[in-house]
């Protein structure tokens, strides 16, 4: 039994560009996909407190009475009950406050959500959407900055997306939540006051990711916030002499790995840039997969993530030394160039 995707109707209105917060977005997309299907409803907890924990979520409950649901505090429970929801004919999106409170609906996330419509024969469907708070910068603390977005990369029947800029957010969202299959939405918290065009209306496609910069001698992959310090370095570079490709990877499963592979054949070189160890995470599935398809390189990939065996601090000096900076993108693609 396949579990392929297959996406809800998609609407045939003319996108309108609009210039958006990344937080704006998000509240777009929620509020566009609100509008086109009754059957979405949120969920979370604070999610119609002040417009939410984020305020990703200003005018919904308003606007849609009885369709923005508080839950308690038990993760597990709520997620349990979206999977109930879901295969009883509606979209429910969960809202989870912090990507590192993902673990207390395990059971949900790794057992439920991604197995129950192979377990039914195809005779299920599980649209479950589930918008994570991820990512450091935030002064958060250990226990609250982390991204997350490679945790559970592994699940079959999973599907996991990770948004980088405004348009990302809007488009993203949009088609985490026709999607048939679960999907973990990740947002990040240092991007929500970043201002950027939005095509309103427009829907991405599952597992594409996308060229943001198109170069020759070297080639960075990124998500989240690091695509926005990827592009910075790419900048940087070019006024060295040194031309980078930027991709944004935006669905870590299902990797485009072609899209990649393409431009490391371009290039003969790559540079990853994820915030968050890169032991077990995308990318080193990346560099994994393309080994195994005989990738020739120019250099060996680099790789520039959190510290390894080190936490995320509260200090803010010290967060701001941990997390990948533009300077350390830009030095790993100079030494991949030989500069």
């Amino acid at each position: 039994m396949s579990t392929l995707t297959e996406a809800a109707p998609v609407a045939t209105t003319e996108p309108e560009e609009v210039e958006l917060t990344y937080r704006e977005a998000v509240n777009a997309a929620l509020e566009d996909a609100m509008a086109e299907d009754p059957t979405v409803v949120l969920m979370g907890e604070d999610v119609n407190a002040d417009g939410g924990v984020f305020k990703t979520n200003i005018g919904l409950p308003e606007r849609f009475p009885g369709r923005v649901m508080p839950t308690p505090i038990c993760e597990n429970g709520f997620m349990g009950v979206a999977l109930g929801m879901s295969i009883t004919g509606m979209r429910p999106i969960v809202e989870i406050m912090f990507a590192d409170f993902l673990p207390t609906a395990g059971d949900a996330i790794v057992n439920q959500l991604p197995k129950y419509r192979y377990m039914s024969g195809g005779q299920f469907t599980v649209p479950v959407t589930v918008r994570v708070m991820s990512g450091g910068g935030g002064r958060f603390g250990t226990q609250h900055s982390a991204t997350a977005e490679s945790w559970y990369m592994a699940q079959p029947g999973m599907r996991i997306a990770a948004a980088s800029s405004s348009q990302a957010a809007y488009e993203l969202l949009r088609a985490s939540i026709r999607n048939n299959d679960p999907v973990l939405f990740f947002e990040h918290k240092a991007l929500y006051p970043r201002k950027g065009p939005v095509r309103r209306g427009t829907i991405a496609d599952v597992g594409t990711a996308k060229v943001l910069r198109e170069g020759n001698d070297v080639t960075i992959l990124a998500t989240l916030l690091m695509v926005e310090r990827s592009l910075q370095a790419a900048e940087q570079l070019a006024a060295e002499g040194i031309s980078a490709e930027v991709i944004d990877l935006r669905w870590v499963r299902p990797i485009d790995l072609p899209t990649i592979e393409a431009s490391v054949a371009k290039t003969g070189r790559l540079v990853i840039a994820e915030e968050q160890w890169h032991e077990g995470g995308w990318g080193a599935t990346v560099i994994s997969e393309l080994a195994m398809r005989g990738t020739p390189w120019k250099s060996a990939p680099r790789a520039v993530s959190l510290p390894h065996d080190l936490l995320i601090p509260y200090s803010p000096t010290l967060e701001d030394e941990m997390l990948p900076s533009v300077d350390r993108i830009a030095a790993a693609a100079r030494e991949s160039v030989g500069r």
